[in-house]
């Protein structure tokens, strides 16, 4: 299936893999250019959420694509914590609760971390309506899904 096939699925987690992809980069890019930024002003708590936002690119990276998971060296317990995020519904919740966090940036200074927060709680939205729609997860194939993680081992 091609990436345009899925897409025309109309399948909401899919929409929301695709966006937590979007909300990978754009946490891993903001969080560094706002350390970067804030480091001149020496704004603590900004410095802080944008570590926060750049860990958060990495947990978004090994969750939505779960090739990952077997080529790279994780430890049992990391793995285990991942596996747990694979329903529609535990999904929507990991996202929400990285957008929250995200969005309690706003509480010391308005920064580009908002963008971020947005994509995030658009990603846990799609999750949402997917569960609420009663469609099972399913993983794009491009980004490791459906058997791709079984054709190298």
């Amino acid at each position: 299936m091609t990436l345009k096939e899925e897409f025309q699925t109309r399948n909401f987690s899919i929409y929301g893999q695709w966006l937590g992809i979007l909300s990978m980069i754009l946490c891993f890019a903001l969080g560094l250019s706002n350390i970067i930024s804030s480091i001149f002003s020496l704004n603590i708590i900004i410095i802080a959420f944008s570590v926060v936002a750049m860990v958060f690119s990495f947990v978004i990276l090994f969750v939505e694509v779960p090739l990952l998971l077997r080529i790279c060296p994780t430890s049992s317990s990391f793995d285990a914590a991942i596996r747990k995020i694979s329903t529609n519904y535990m999904r929507a919740g990991a996202y929400g609760v990285m957008a929250l966090v995200l969005w309690l940036s706003c509480i010391s200074a308005r920064t580009s971390l908002i963008a971020a927060a947005v994509f995030l709680t658009l990603t846990g939205m799609c999750y949402g309506l997917a569960g609420a729609k009663g469609q099972a997860f399913v993983g794009s194939k491009t980004l490791g899904g459906a058997g791709v993680a079984q054709m190298i081992v």
